[in-house]
């Protein structure tokens, strides 16, 4: 094999390591994420990105609070939109 695909399959098995993890590091987190490092270092600075330093210096986070965090502000699609409105009309419908 050669050497770029031996780096392929580390990176690879490196990344569904991480899959596995409930706590990861912060350059985890940014693979995980795919926010790059100066945005998370502005994240957890201004404390709008859920973390814990439990020694004062390195930084970890905890992957379910993550997903939350990642998810927040959903927005519907239009199908979805369409769907309300119709159960909506048919539920206020005037008899």
């Amino acid at each position: 094999m050669n050497n770029l695909l031996i780096l392929e399959r580390l990176d690879r098995i490196e990344r569904l390591l991480t899959i596995s993890k409930e706590v990861l590091t912060f350059e985890e987190t940014c693979d995980y994420t795919g926010i790059s490092r100066s945005y998370l270092y502005k994240l957890t600075a201004s404390g709008n990105i859920p973390h814990s330093k439990p020694n004062g210096k390195m930084i970890f986070f905890e992957k379910k609070k993550l997903n939350i965090w990642l998810l927040q502000n959903s927005r519907k699609s239009n199908d979805e939109i369409e769907t309300e409105a119709i159960a909506y009309s048919f539920r206020n419908k005037r008899r």
